[in-house]
């Protein structure tokens, strides 16, 4: 199973906000640091701040900030809300598969993402941050000697 970018990004903002405590860096800079597009980065800055996992404020002192909530989120529930719950293929729409009626593939694929999905539901992005994690994200976006 291969994650949505948009997915992959959500998860390094939200443990990049969990190491850098009392900082606030506004979405370009985390976009800039990651190396991702502003407009993806902000995409995904809203999507986590409507589920009230970060606060994002503009302005003079603005920027984001990891709430309690994104804290103590589940990297299932970060990675379901990203990724949806749909199916791993589609057997369905546009060209269905003639399969469909009697398929034990759809079922197992089904059962590999529950397992997935179950593996990652007790770890939260607090848990994700601990050492040697956490002090490599600091280190993001910095130069040779900054």
């Amino acid at each position: 199973m291969r994650l949505l970018r948009s997915t992959d990004l959500a998860l390094r903002l939200l443990m990049r906000l969990a190491v850098t405590e009392g900082a606030t860096p506004t979405t370009r800079e985390v976009a800039a640091d990651m190396d991702v597009p502003y407009t993806h980065a902000a995409k995904v800055v809203a999507e986590l701040q409507h589920q009230g996992l970060l606060d994002a404020r503009r302005g003079r002192g603005g920027g984001l900030t990891l709430t309690e909530k994104g804290r103590t989120a589940s990297v299932g529930a970060v990675v379901r809300s990203f990724e949806g719950t749909g199916d791993v293929v589609e057997c369905e729409g546009d060209n269905p598969c003639p399969l469909n009626s009697a398929c034990r593939l759809r079922g197992a694929l089904r059962r590999a993402q529950e397992a997935f999905y179950a593996t990652l539901d007790p770890l939260t992005i607090g848990d994700m941050v601990t050492a040697p994690t956490g002090p490599l994200l600091l280190q993001i976006g910095r130069g040779p000697g900054s």
